[in-house]
Formats: structure tokens, C-alpha cells, sequence
């Protein structure tokens, strides 16, 4: 019998299980994929027309891990140091509009500001400070939401009023105000749009101003040389320097799949885990409502994205939606359980900032996603092509196939996303906090089952924070030790 076994090898299943074997408890992680990873894993790209020998890889589902560089688990962890290389592009994430215009944020902040003219002042006074503390933002938005964040007191004083100015101004039709330029409010609402809920709302003016500090820091919002894959692998060489192991094409869907152990720990949706609960711990998860959905689309191109303003093509990640109020009005039919007729679409071309994402030929993946409703069944990659070649004309000239996952069937690839959920679960700014339920301990969910997943706070995101605060909780509550062991390599 094992002391733990954790179910789901995503980055908080491995940051849990790395804690725990790291503590000399025998740990053991279940994977219902032939690889383990989860959302963050880069398998190869091929379909009809584009045959795998051409060697193109994709990430399945997360590609750029904008909170990894801050989170204090890998912060720790020190993925450099276990040759995890991560690639800063000079341009964090930018936001075309019609007409050839872009928003474009910079990782210094002082060229943001430059570029955004009238508004940059503004764009100081609002990430400035969040910008100068982003280490205590992150130490503040990935907590447990139960105990106060350790560190400098007078740093995270400073960082939680800068946090709650710019949430606060953000959240309303106030903060339209704030903004003379289309450039700078459409920078701001596509980091919101990241929630894939109604725009705008606290939780999506929070997450714009987290997300938004680190797009500034010298770590930007960095890709992964070879693939988000890398990671993971990380974690499982870890795991396994320290006793720990993972078994894959190990799915589990019942109690009668479950090994014994003398704790076990969930990395799934709450919705998914309570079908491995009795009541009444079944129906506290299922009370957490399901987030909006995503359909991938992963092209493959002949070249790069023709975007009409070239700055857009030095960024890591594009948020495609055009102006704000075009943007609200896609997630709230979204919302609604309707699909947008220009929805709100996320890409990123890592070939632009990284050579070994070049398949042979030529050719390039390119990753997206579209916000949909969740459960769609609908195929959006024509919807998902019109808006790219909105603002990249000649896009299409260079589209030469492309693998479409429709939110219907994420979950075939990661049983943590039913219905194309892929953030937890509904992301407001109670859910942040009552995720799954609301509960003095949200991670345990019945004796001796603990849920480490992104339905925990923090949320979601590639932090590993979830397992780590779930870990903390099962060394302390179950085995009586109190001191977290080093992360150090």
C-alpha cells in the first residue's frame, strides 16, 4: 500500500506527489494518458495532410505559462536548473485591432508606456506598482485564500493596495473611463478575457492585473523552448530521483480503480472527482459550477502569422477579439450558452521565438483556442480562421491543415476538462474563494481524500500552487509533520 496516491499527473498532481515523496512518504500518481502531464504536455502535431514524420509538435492544451517564473513552488523548484529553458520574447502579448492598429505590451514597461501615448502615464500609475511587487502579487493571488502570505510585510502591504486599486478600478464601467485609447483598454480586456467569463467582473479585473504585472517583469510571460512538455518532465524526474513513480494508461473512473493508500489526492475537476465520492462529499463538489469552454484549434502554416501591425508577431501570446466592446459581447454570448459569431481567440506561434518548433519544410505550429460554451460540439475553425485573417491578412494563403479538438472533446485528451472547462470551474471572484465550496480547508473533500486540482484555490493556471497547498495540508493533517521540505534541486 502506498502512503499517497494521486490521481492526475498535471502540475499540481506532480507538484503534490514531489512534495510528499520529497518528504520520504511513498507516492504514487495515476495517469489515464499514455504520458503523463495533463494540460501540459506537447505531443506531436499531425493530421491528414501533415504526416508526423515532418516532425511538428503541439502543446495540448496550456503553451504559455505566464505564472510559472513567480510561483513560489517553481520559483523553488528552479526549473533553469534542471534545464527547463524558458524563452522571454521582448513582447509579452499584444491585442490587434481593426485598421492595422495593435496594443502592444512590452516587457519593459517603459516601452509600453511609449507606445500606448496618451494612455501611457495611465498604464504607469496602474501596473507601475504591481509591476515593482510582482513577486508579492503572485505571492498574494496564488495563496490559499485561508492564511495570510508570508514575506516582507511592508513590500506586501504595498503590493496587496496596489492590487485592490487596480482590481477595483477595473471592475467596472469605471475603468472605461480611466482609458483615452482603444490601444490600452484592449490590452487590459484581453488579459481579463483569460477567465472565459462575462466582461467585465472582479475576478477578470483581478486577473488582469496579475497577468498584467508579470507581462513587465524580466520573466514576461515566457514560452518554453521545446514545448510546455518540458515541464512535466521536470516534475517526473524529480518525483522519481525521490522514490516516487507514475503510472500511466491508468484512467480512473471509480472507486473499484483506486489502489489502497492512506491518503489519496485528486488532480481533477471537482466535477469528475465527485464521481469518486459517496455522499454527501459527491454533491459539495458538484456544487462548483462549470467554467466556459474552449475549442482548440492547432493549425499548421507555411510561414508566420501575416499580422497587419509586425509588433504583433514579436509577441508570445496574441489575444485576437478586437475592440473591448467587441469582446464583451462575444463572452456574453458565450456565457448565455451561445456561440459567438467573432469569438474571442487566443494564439501564439512559438516558431517565432523558438527555431526547434520548426517542423520540416517549413511548416509551423501555430496554437489557439476559441471561447465557446461549455460542452460545444461545434467545429469554430472557420470562425476561429475569419477572425486571425481579420487582422492578419493572407493568413489563410498559408494555412496548410489544422487539428481541431472541439470543447466537447477535451476531455478525451485530459479528463480534468469535461465539456471544455478548462480552468476548474466557473473563475468569479467568490469562486476564487469558495473553490470547490466554502470551506475552513477547501482541499479536503472526505476522509483521507484531499482535491489538488485548479477547482482549489488558487485556481487555475501552470503555478503548481494547488498541489502544493494540498500537500502541506496532508503532511501536517495525516502523517503529523509540519515542515515542508526543499524544493531545492
Amino acid at each position: 500500500m502506498s502512503d499517497v496516491v494521486v490521481v492526475g499527473s498535471g502540475p499540481n498532481g506532480l507538484a503534490a506527489a514531489v512534495v510528499l515523496a520529497r518528504a520520504g512518504l511513498e507516492a504514487t500518481v495515476l495517469e489515464g494518458q499514455a504520458t503523463p502531464g495533463g494540460g501540459v504536455r506537447t505531443l506531436p502535431l499531425s493530421t491528414e495532410a501533415v504526416p508526423e514524420s515532418l516532425g511538428l509538435l503541439r502543446d495540448v492544451c496550456a503553451a504559455v505559462p505566464a505564472a510559472a517564473p513567480t510561483s513560489p513552488f517553481f520559483a523553488e523548484f528552479d526549473l533553469a536548473a534542471r534545464g527547463v529553458e524558458l524563452i522571454t520574447p521582448e513582447v509579452s502579448y499584444a491585442q490587434p485591432l481593426d485598421g492595422g492598429r495593435a496594443g502592444v505590451a512590452y516587457r519593459d514597461l517603459e516601452r509600453t508606456v511609449d507606445r500606448l501615448w496618451t494612455d501611457g502615464p495611465r498604464w504607469r500609475r496602474l501596473l507601475g506598482p504591481l509591476t515593482t511587487y510582482s513577486s508579492e502579487v503572485a505571492v498574494i493571488a496564488l495563496s490559499d485564500k485561508r492564511s495570510l502570505p508570508t514575506g516582507h510585510p511592508v513590500r506586501l502591504a504595498r503590493a496587496a493596495t496596489a492590487f485592490g486599486a487596480s482590481t477595483g478600478l477595473l471592475a467596472g464601467g469605471w475603468g472605461d473611463g480611466y482609458w483615452r485609447t482603444e490601444e490600452a483598454r484592449a490590452l487590459i480586456g484581453g488579459v481579463a478575457a483569460h477567465t472565459i467569463s462575462r466582461l467585465p467582473s472582479l475576478a477578470a479585473a483581478g486577473t488582469a492585473s496579475y497577468l498584467g504585472a508579470l507581462a513587465h517583469t524580466p520573466q514576461g510571460w515566457p514560452l518554453v523552448r521545446g514545448g510546455i512538455g518540458a515541464l512535466t518532465r521536470a516534475l517526473v524526474a524529480d518525483l522519481e530521483a525521490h522514490g516516487g513513480r507514475v503510472i500511466t494508461d491508468h484512467p480512473v473512473r471509480s472507486p473499484k480503480d483506486l489502489p489502497p493508500a492512506r491518503v489519496h489526492m485528486l488532480d481533477m475537476h471537482a466535477r469528475v472527482a465527485a464521481g469518486l465520492l459517496a455522499e454527501p462529499y459527491r454533491s459539495r463538489l458538484t456544487s462548483l459550477p462549470l467554467g466556459g469552454g474552449v475549442c482548440k484549434v492547432d493549425f499548421v502554416l507555411s510561414g508566420a502569422v501575416p499580422w497587419a501591425d509586425p509588433e504583433v508577431g514579436r509577441a508570445g501570446t496574441v489575444h485576437v477579439g478586437g475592440s473591448v466592446a467587441q469582446m464583451r459581447r462575444a463572452e456574453s454570448e458565450v456565457a448565455a450558452g451561445r456561440h459567438a459569431d467573432a469569438p474571442v481567440v487566443l494564439v501564439s506561434d512559438p516558431a517565432q521565438h523558438d527555431a526547434t518548433r520548426l517542423g520540416r519544410d517549413g511548416l509551423r505550429p501555430v496554437w489557439s483556442y476559441a471561447h465557446v460554451p461549455t460542452g460545444s460540439t461545434l467545429d469554430v475553425r472557420a470562425a476561429v480562421e475569419q477572425q486571425i485573417e481579420r487582422f492578419a491578412p493572407g493568413f489563410r494563403d498559408l494555412v496548410v491543415d489544422a487539428l481541431v479538438t472541439p470543447a466537447a472533446r477535451m476531455a478525451d485528451h485530459n479528463a480534468a476538462y469535461p465539456g471544455g472547462d478548462i480552468a476548474g470551474g466557473m473563475v468569479s471572484m467568490w469562486r476564487m474563494v469558495a473553490r470547490p465550496r466554502l470551506a475552513r480547508d477547501p482541499y479536503a473533500v472526505a476522509p483521507g481524500v484531499y482535491l489538488c486540482s485548479q477547482s482549489t484555490p488558487p485556481g487555475p493556471g501552470v503555478h503548481g500552487m494547488a498541489g502544493l497547498h494540498a500537500a502541506r495540508r496532508v503532511l501536517r493533517t495525516e502523517f503529523g509533520m509540519r515542515q515542508i521540505p526543499s524544493l531545492d534541486p
